[in-house]
């Protein structure tokens, strides 16, 4: 298999990374996060690039392009900690392009691709932690329409964002609904999160909704799945940047009137540090070629991506902190910001225990023999 990038896919990897090293500054990064976590301004850049589009077909306006494309994409953008929700774009791109009608890929998807509208997934709920299969979100259908009322936590971008792609329980059966924020019954409530980019309580009371969907329980999964894609890339992305940043601090910190780097212990740890990223680094590729693959394959393939991203995350960040000493969890210091990144990553989609309760349960009985 040749994993090789093509001419076309290296190119749209250096767009990438001249615009985080030339645009997003850490200091840039630093007044974004004082002034709210998100930048309506850095995303309207970002999709002058073309990266909201990155999904959509040429037809409404995208780049008409497909998981490897948004794995390279993801993996620049992770390297700078960039705030806004891309990957949020692209679930809505996938979703609505392969779930919602003529109609409403015509009124909505040229405004996703341009970046006048931000579309976010809003799925979470209290209760069901990291599970697809509850949701106490109920929507009814009346004569003017559908309407949906229940609340979503953690809704990336959530009161800054144009709508929402909305799972609700339409009459025993799970729907895929869009809400615009300004449609009446929608109240939002955003914070910081703990990386510094902006999220919201999302609450709905009898708003008015468009139906993408009745199939939405495949419709959340999918998305859901794009968004485990993206992060494994974006993570990868924050791990090589976090190790670049551990060498250079270890090649310039002297201890005892040398180079922290000349420690063989030291090295052996940042040797491991570099074992685990190219173990995500594959994850990650796999996880990126399996995203159009049949729905079972799919999902099992998430699972497993997202398990070795959480134990790479997890270890890069907490021995970059280590090997840079009290430096490394300072604000000041870029590096803690990284630590942060990856902290919250982990937790992002399902944290690591509860991918590997996935991939067990996936597993068949012949797992692991060989005849």
């Amino acid at each position: 298999m040749d994993f090789d990038f093509s001419d076309d896919q290296q190119q749209l990897r250096d767009a990438v990374r001249k615009w985080v090293d030339k645009a997003y500054s850490f200091d840039r990064r630093r007044a974004i996060v004082k002034s709210g976590g998100f930048d309506r301004g850095i995303y309207g850049e970002l999709a002058e690039l073309g990266l909201a589009g990155l999904y959509i077909s040429d037809d409404h306006g995208g780049m008409g392009m497909g998981p490897v494309e948004g794995m390279v994409v993801m993996e620049e953008l992770g390297r700078g900690i960039v705030l806004e929700p891309v990957a949020q774009t692209l679930i809505a791109g996938g979703i609505l392009s392969g779930y919602a009608s003529d109609a409403l890929k015509a009124q909505w998807l040229p405004k996703v691709a341009s970046g006048e509208s931000l579309v976010v997934l809003a799925h979470q709920e209290r209760k069901a932690r990291w599970r697809l299969d509850l949701c106490e979100t109920q929507a009814a259908q009346t004569a003017e329409g559908w309407t949906v009322t229940g609340a979503k936590s953690i809704v990336a971008a959530g009161d800054q964002a144009d709508a929402y792609l909305v799972p609700a329980d339409a009459a025993g059966k799970l729907g895929m609904f869009l809400v615009e924020r300004t449609a009446s019954g929608v109240t939002t409530r955003g914070y910081l999160t703990q990386d510094g980019s902006r999220a919201a309580e999302v609450t709905f009371k009898a708003a008015p909704a468009t139906l993408i969907t009745l199939d939405g329980q495949n419709a959340l999964e999918h998305a859901v799945d794009i968004g485990i894609a993206a992060l494994c890339a974006e993570g990868v992305g924050v791990m090589d940047k976090t190790l670049d940043l551990t060498v250079e601090y270890m090649n310039t910190r002297k201890q005892f009137g040398v180079a922290l780097s000349t420690f063989q212990a030291l090295r052996h740890r940042v040797a491991d540090m570099k074992m685990q990223l190219e173990l995500a680094r594959s994850m990650s590729y796999y996880a990126s070629l399996k995203l159009n693959a049949p729905t079972e394959e799919r999902r099992a393939a998430m699972a497993r991506a997202k398990y070795q991203l959480g134990v790479s995350m997890r270890f890069i960040g907490q021995a970059s902190v280590q090997l840079h000493g009290g430096i490394g969890v300072t604000d000041e210091y870029i590096g803690s910001h990284y630590f942060k990144k990856l902290t919250q990553m982990e937790l992002t989609f399902g944290d690591t225990l509860h991918h590997l309760g996935e991939v067990s349960e996936r597993m068949q009985e012949t797992a692991g023999v060989f005849a």
